[in-house]
Formats: C-alpha cells, structure tokens, sequence
C-alpha cells in the first residue's frame, strides 16, 4: 500500500488559487476574467494566433514536425516577454544550456529575464519555477520530461499524461501560463494521447514546406480565442521574421495572364489572403485519367470537374488534371471553388484570363455560383493589391466596391466561363 502512495502522480488542482474553490456568480467571474490581462510576445503574428497574447493560468500546446522552428519561435517569444519586463522559465529537456544560450545569442534573444535549465524531470522545473517565480513557463518538450510519480521511460503514455497533468496544476494554481512543445507522428498528429489535447487550453500547429521558408501558425483549439486566425513567417537565417503582408509574397512570383492560372480571396480568420490557384490539363488518359492537387481537396477537383464538364461544356472528364496551390498554402474555403475552376478551363481552353482579374465564389453541383461571406473585405484586399476586375457570384446585397473596380456578378458557371474567357 505505501509504495502504491508513493507511485501514485500528485493531485492536480484545476481551480485557480484565487477562487479557493467557492462557487460564485458568473457575473464576478466575468469581472475576474475581464481584469485579466494578456502577456504580448511581441511578435504580432503569434499573439493574433493566440487571440491577444498569452492567458494567465493557460496550458498552451505547440506542435510541429521536427526541424520546423517549434524551439526557434518560442525562445524569440521569450525574449520579447523578457524585454517587456516579464521573467521567463524556458526548461530544455532536449539541449543542454550552452546550447540553447548559443541559438539565443544568434537569435538575438539573450536577457537578463530569460531563465535557461536543461531538465527531463517535471519536479524540478516546477520546483525552479517555484524557486524564481516566473510569468511564464516553457517546457520544451513534453515528450522528453518524466515525473517520479509514475513508472516509465520518457515519452511514455502515462509520463506525458502525468507530466502534462502537473503542469497543468501548476498553471492554474499559481495563473502562470506554460507551454510545452510537443512532436508529431508521421501523419502530422500530436504524439502521445489524444487526452493531451483535451487537457490544454490551446493547442498550437506551426507547419511548413521543407523546399520553402515559409511557416504557417494555426490554433486547432483555443479556448481564449478564435480558431481561424493564422499567423504567416519566414524561416531566415537571423530567425523567424513575420510576414505582415502574405497576400503580396505569395503572389510575388505570380507571371501576368499565364494560362491555367487565377487569383482568389480566401478567409483565414479576420485576415483576407490573395492567393494563386494554378492548373494543368493533359492529353486524354488511355486509361484511368489522373486527378492530382496540391493545396487543394482532391474529392472538390473531382466534383469541379463533373460540374465543369456537365453544364459548361468542356471535356475535361477525360483527360490528366493537375492542380496547384502557388507558395505551398493549403485552400480549405469553398469560396476557392471558381478560381479553380476558372484556372483549369484556362489551361483546357490555352487561353490566359484577363490582366487584374480576380474569381471568388463556391459552387454547387447544378452549376450555380454561391455568395460567399465577407466580399467586400475581399474585394478591398484585392483592389489594395492592384486587381481591377472580381468575377463573383450574383447577389442582391449592395457592396461599397472601390473605385476603379469592375464586379462581375454572376449567377452559373458557363457564364463565369465566358466572362473570364471570351
């Protein structure tokens, strides 16, 4: 029984000390949660993905392959919240001090504030948090931390349960926030259960291209904050630098009037992204024709073809299809649907559209054009960005488009053929 006590993983208090546990009106915990105050990381796009900057008592988890820059944009945000006058904990259970200090000093990160420990063992980063107090908290990353309290190598199912678990505890008890970095599998899940996710307040996503220096942030959850926000970088050799601008980088290689191509405006939370949908048609497949895409759904360029091929009348069905996503970004949104389908009777037709033409609208499968939200925010990036001419669904709804803009309303997908094309 007394080694069953011993082994037994610490309580884990989810109540914040400052509650001590009472039940009290909603309306004074609004007033609690509205005196909170966010800790800004200084890096603009972290903190819009974050919803405002990091939550006092917030878990966050931060997950991505390895070699993506987990490590490099969490000790570039310490360093901000060390500028900004905040002590920060980072414990590394991967690299020793000197080298943690090393890619500080490359990164230009190194303060005063900035606490460094190399630890695998949960109990003593919460006992050197306790020991120095810091705002914030960095675990990097849970799958190389044990705890005493249970049996097991690192990176076992119950170590990170209960690694996760203590730090956890030690957020909500104390309202510090803590972030742990955690590896993904193959498929790019998080490793280790999905419990995990559950557990944490947010959970982080930093994804890119091996051939590109180009990062995507994502939150796949975010309990203090929008889900569909996304935060832009590029890999240099000083660090992680923000792009503020996407819409103008992804589209800086773009070639004028180029066949198979066109422009669409996609949502990513509050942030409209211009972005360049590319298609290729070969010759009729003697056999089973290919239907490949890049940053694009595959079932959705089947479904545009069919449409595509029934009520516009182009022979597509039949032939190799390839279809591309221009900088390595990922369209999600249906509102991309007829800038695909524009591109592809583009390349069917070898004829290029127009210069400043943009095409944005999702598609149904009798052929009609669908209204997207937010157009004129769509419309406003696109014309910021020089375009002239929107091709967009046919609506009732009045718009404030810019001047010098033209927006081609349109109501079916032969008639967006022929207003792009003829």
């Amino acid at each position: 029984m007394e080694q069953a006590a011993a082994t037994a993983p610490d309580r884990v208090v989810l109540a914040a000390g400052a509650t001590g546990g009472r039940v009290i009106p909603s309306t004074q915990a609004q007033q609690q949660s509205d005196q909170l105050v966010r800790l800004a990381c200084d890096i603009g796009e972290l903190d819009r993905v974050l919803g405002g900057g990091l939550v006092p008592g917030s878990v966050i988890l931060l997950g991505g392959p390895p070699g993506i820059g987990k490590s490099t944009l969490l000790l570039q945000a310490c360093a901000g919240l060390a500028r900004a006058g905040h002590k920060v904990l980072y414990a590394s259970g991967e690299e020793s001090v000197t080298q943690v200090a090393g890619r500080a000093s490359r990164l230009d990160a190194s303060d005063d504030a900035l606490l460094l420990m190399a630890e695998t063992r949960v109990e003593s980063i919460l006992g050197a948090a306790a020991e120095h107090e810091p705002s914030v908290v960095v675990v990097d990353s849970v799958q190389t931390v044990y705890s005493d309290a249970t049996e097991g190598l690192p990176g076992n199912l119950s170590q990170i349960r209960t690694v996760t678990a203590q730090l956890l505890g030690h957020a909500k008890t104390l309202n510090v926030p803590v972030v742990v970095v955690g590896h993904v599998t193959k498929d790019g899940q998080i490793a280790g259960p999905r419990l995990l996710e559950h557990m944490v307040d947010a959970v982080l996503s930093f994804e890119g291209d091996e051939e590109r220096a180009t990062r995507l942030l994502r939150a796949t959850k975010n309990r203090f904050g929008s889900t569909q926000e996304l935060g832009v970088f590029e890999m240099t050799g000083a660090g992680l630098t923000e792009i503020t601008n996407p819409s103008e980088a992804f589209l800086s290689e773009r070639a004028e009037q180029a066949v198979g191509s066109c422009v669409t405006a996609t949502l990513e939370g509050s942030r409209p992204l211009l972005l360049e949908v590319q298609a290729l048609i070969g010759g009729e497949s003697r056999g089973s024709p290919r239907r490949t895409s890049v940053g694009a759904d595959h079932m959705r360029l089947s479904m545009l073809l069919a449409v595509l091929d029934r009520h516009a009348g182009l022979a597509v069905l039949e032939s190799d299809v390839f279809v591309n996503v221009a900088g390595g970004f990922r369209i999600t949104e249906p509102a991309a649907d007829l800038a695909m389908l524009l591109a592809i009777a583009s390349s069917h037709r070898r004829k290029p559209l127009p210069a400043g033409t943009l095409a944005v609208g999702e598609i149904g499968l009798t052929g009609e054009l669908r209204r997207v939200p937010r157009l004129e925010t769509r419309v406003a990036e696109a014309h910021r960005l020089g375009f002239t001419r929107i091709i967009a669904p046919a609506g009732k709804q009045k718009l404030q488009v810019p001047r010098g803009v033209e927006l081609v309303r349109v109501g079916h997908v032969a008639d967006a053929v022929d207003q792009a094309l003829d």
